[in-house]
């Protein structure tokens, strides 16, 4: 047996404490070398003020000894809160209070060993003790955390910061003006401000001169060399936008925009809010307010049902009805890929639970309502192209007809509060099976209102951004080079976000009392020319240079011009400001089932001709057009 121990388990457990402090000392050999000059420096400092210059012999003799044992104590005492191997460019509150309580500690036991050693021959006075301890905590939060700022400036700050001019002299300007300035390693340099008032001309915000009103933008930018420009005004109108946008086509400068008011509360950094132009900003409109309260007391604590769920709109529906607390979302949807989706996105507090199942199927969805008795129901799920629809009517009646009565009447049966249709203005005198199906919806529902609970229906135009909608196929043509396509130079639509329709929705559902068609005032509608003109440009390229705009004629059923509201539905504004609402005569509910009767008989036989023209007919339609009509 050999005493001590075996070396090989000795190697096992590692090196023994001396040699570790030895080891983390000297991978830490700069840092050990500063705080021993700050040791020596800060005892020695009220050492020779304590003597006015003039120190005698004896406490220079005892001032060595004790300056060995200060720093000793000192080292010894940062190793132990672990002063050493830290990456301080990262440190934060609790390094400080770390570096703090080390210095007061090793000050502690410096002054003890100096109380001591007192009556010695060669004494260090107190006082300089004391004061010594006070200058080393200062010195060494020093070296740690004013080092970390100096290497984070060297490190960060681009030698060529991006040139940028400001639109916009207020509140979110001046906070983006001192964003700039205050975080360099964004990369910024505001040269100049310009704004809309001609008074604010001449005067400066922290230093960065506001040189002109908006029109001499593009002077500005090629006098100042600049890189880009940032429209810091958050309730710029549309029109504005699109002047600004403009100024900056014609001074070949990249613009970016502050998204909305809300993202400028709270106090963090702005700059990195900006974001690209995007061609909502440009379409003549403002975004609606939702009375948060109002949706917040139907929502919260209920369950919800939403159809159609893991489409854009049925998406959008769940991630916003998601913030309000509710007790449990169902959400149902056919397509399994769209409803993982949805579910994959959704935040893995709120409760809820998929339903994979076709509303076309009767008994499968009375057997879901009954289950999970939601108080509130918004149907979203529908088939919505027009031309597919055209060729396909049976598939627009078994799913928009016979799947919304299907899904109206479990909710009736279920006992459901608010039963909320999402339609379309392309139900207002329709020119196809798409429009007259889900007219025939928005009958559907308001047929069933005196039944004890609330129905209503929500009409808008087209939906930015939703699957299969004309800007995300401009965009897929763009990609590929061209040309975009666009049926008839007159074509006119209404848009809103998909954020905002959704809005509009929960909107609809908080002021429902029963029977009404919910519509948005939208201003004027958009041309499908000029919108493919704007979208070339946003994605960078010129119209009719880089990408060709090839007109191919209207396709079946499609109008030139949508509306909102039929000649015989009077609409009135409501208590939200921008909604509007029609109340149509309650529909004969023994004459609507037998229509649907005949429709479903039709959609099953498989005469699909016959189909098509019927539902038009029974939808009031015209079915001997042979182009689409303009609505005056």
């Amino acid at each position: 047996m050999v005493k001590g121990g075996s070396p090989r388990r000795a190697h096992e457990h590692g090196p023994g404490w001396p040699d570790r402090i030895v080891g983390r000392l000297g991978r830490n050999l700069p840092l050990v070398a500063l705080d021993l000059c700050v040791v020596g420096i800060a005892y020695l400092v009220p050492l020779v003020i304590r003597f006015e210059g003039s120190v005698p012999p004896n406490y220079w003799s005892a001032f060595r000894v004790f300056i060995l044992a200060a720093a000793l104590i000192h080292l010894l005492v940062n190793l132990l809160f672990g002063l050493y191997g830290e990456m301080w460019r990262y440190a934060s509150a609790d390094e400080a209070r770390r570096v703090a309580l080390s210095a007061v500690t090793a000050g502690g036991f410096v002054v003890a060993l100096d109380l001591v050693v007192n009556g010695a021959d060669r004494p260090v006075p107190v006082s300089v003790v004391g004061f010594g301890a006070l200058l080393v905590l200062a010195g060494f939060g020093a070296i740690r955390f004013q080092s970390r700022l100096f290497g984070f400036k060297r490190r960060t700050v681009p030698q060529h910061p991006t040139r940028v001019l400001i639109v916009g002299a207020g509140e979110a300007g001046a906070l983006i003006v001192r964003d700039i300035k205050g975080t360099p390693s964004v990369g910024l340099q505001a040269m100049a401000i310009v704004d809309d008032d001609p008074r604010k001309t001449g005067r400066s915000i922290c230093e960065v001169p506001v040189l002109g009103t908006i029109p001499t933008l593009p002077d500005l930018v090629a006098r100042l060399r600049i890189d880009q420009v940032l429209l810091a005004i958050p309730s710029a109108t549309s029109d504005m936008v699109r002047d600004v946008a403009s100024l900056c086509e014609r001074a070949d400068v990249p613009i970016r925009v502050l998204p909305s008011v809300s993202e400028i509360v709270g106090g963090r950094s702005l700059v990195h809010d900006f974001r690209d132009l995007r061609i909502e900003d440009l379409l003549g409109r403002q975004q609606v307010q939702t009375d948060l309260d109002a949706v917040r007391e139907m929502v919260s604590g209920r369950r919800i049902l939403i159809t159609g769920a893991g489409g854009s709109i049925g998406s959008e529906i769940v991630r916003q009805v998601s913030m309000f607390d509710p007790q449990s979302l169902i959400l149902l949807d056919h397509d399994e890929t769209h409803l993982h989706d949805v579910l994959t996105r959704l935040d893995p507090r709120v409760p809820a639970v998929s339903v994979l199942a076709d509303i076309r199927d009767q008994g499968r969805v009375v057997a879901v309502f009954m289950h999970h008795r939601p108080a509130v129901v918004f149907h979203a799920a529908a088939h919505k192209h027009v031309p597919i629809l055209e060729v396909h009517p049976d598939e627009a009646v078994l799913t928009n007809v016979i799947g919304t009565a299907n899904v109206a009447d479990a909710a009736a049966a279920a006992g459901v509060e608010r039963f909320v249709l999402i339609s379309t203005d392309k139900a207002v005198k329709p020119s196809s099976v798409m429009g007259a199906s889900k007219w025939f919806g928005e009958q559907i529902v308001r047929s069933l209102q005196d039944n004890g609970s609330v129905h209503c229906a929500v009409r808008f135009g087209n939906v930015l951004g939703s699957r299969g909608s004309v800007i995300p196929t401009f965009l897929h043509q763009i990609e590929r080079g061209g040309p975009v396509t666009v049926t008839d130079a007159r074509m006119r639509r209404y848009f809103m976000s998909l954020q905002e329709a959704v809005q509009l929705v929960l909107q609809a559902a908080a002021l429902a009392v029963g029977g009404e068609l919910f519509t948005l005032e939208m201003g004027e509608p958009v041309n499908i020319y000029d919108l493919a003109r704007k979208v070339i440009r946003l994605s960078g390229r010129v119209p009719d240079r880089d990408i060709e705009i090839r007109m191919v004629g209207a396709r079946a059923g499609e109008k030139l011009v949508e509306e909102l509201l039929d000649d015989e539905e009077r609409a009135f504004p409501t208590a939200h400001p921008g909604i509007m609402v029609a109340k149509p005569p309650v529909p004969d509910r023994a004459v609507l089932r037998r229509s649907l009767q005949e429709l479903e008989v039709l959609a099953t036989t498989s005469l699909n001709e016959d189909l098509a023209i019927r539902i038009k007919t029974l939808a009031g339609v015209s079915v001997h057009a042979d182009e689409p009509q303009e609505i005056a």
